[in-house]
C-alpha cells in the first residue's frame, strides 16, 4: 500500500465549495482507503491505497463528486515523493520570518517544468522558485510579495488550474502525519 495525500483544491475558502472533513474521511473509508485522516479544514486527507498515483486522484474526484455534488481539482501526492521533495527543497525556503513560503503542489498529469513555463521568468529580486518533482517551492519577501510574478499565478487561469497551493507550515506538517501515520500502522 502506499500512503497518499490528496490536497483538494479551493475548499472551504471564503464560504465557497463546503465540505465536512468528518464526511469527506467517511466517504474516503467507503471507498475503500485505509488509515484516513483529514487535517485542518481546507481539503488535506491522507490515505493508504493499492492504486496507482493517477487512479488515487481520479478515484478521489469522482468520490467528492458523486458525494457531495462538487467538481474538484485534487492534487495528490505519494507521502515518499513529499518526503524526498522537502529533504531536496532550498535552503532559502521556509528560512525567512520575513518572507512568505509555499509549496505549490502540480496536479498530474500536468508537470512541474510546465506550470514554470506558463508563469514565466521570476523577479529574482523579489522572490526565489525552485522545484523537486512535482512541489514547486516559492518564498518571497512579505513587503515586496505584490511585486512577484507567482503571487499573480491566480491570474493565469491556465497555470491556476494545474495548482494547489499550501503554505511551509500546512506542507511540513502534513509530511509529519504521514510520517507518523505509517509509523502508527507498522506497529
Amino acid at each position: 500500500m502506499t500512503k497518499y495525500i490528496s490536497l483538494l483544491r479551493g475548499v472551504n475558502v471564503g464560504g465557497n465549495n463546503k465540505i465536512s472533513m468528518p464526511e469527506l474521511k467517511t466517504a474516503y473509508e467507503k471507498r475503500g482507503f485505509a488509515n484516513v485522516l483529514t487535517w485542518i479544514n481546507s481539503g488535506n486527507i491522507l490515505f493508504d491505497s493499492d492504486l496507482g498515483l493517477r487512479e488515487a486522484k481520479t478515484a478521489c474526484e469522482n468520490l467528492i463528486e458523486t458525494g457531495f455534488g462538487l467538481k474538484i481539482a485534487v492534487g495528490i501526492i505519494a507521502a515518499g515523493d513529499l518526503a524526498d521533495a522537502l529533504k531536496n527543497a532550498p535552503e532559502w525556503w521556509n528560512s525567512d520570518a520575513d518572507s512568505t513560503h509555499n509549496a505549490i503542489f502540480v496536479i498530474p498529469p500536468a508537470t512541474a517544468e510546465e506550470v514554470c513555463s506558463l508563469i514565466g521568468e521570476t523577479k529574482p529580486e523579489y522572490e526565489k522558485v525552485s522545484h523537486y518533482g512535482s512541489v514547486i517551492f516559492w518564498s518571497a519577501p512579505l513587503k515586496t510579495y505584490s511585486r512577484t510574478r507567482w503571487s499573480k499565478i491566480v491570474q493565469n487561469k491556465t497555470a491556476y488550474n494545474l495548482i494547489t497551493i499550501r503554505n511551509a507550515n500546512t506542507t511540513l506538517k502534513l509530511a509529519a502525519l504521514a510520517k507518523e501515520s505509517a509509523i502508527d500502522c507498522a506497529v
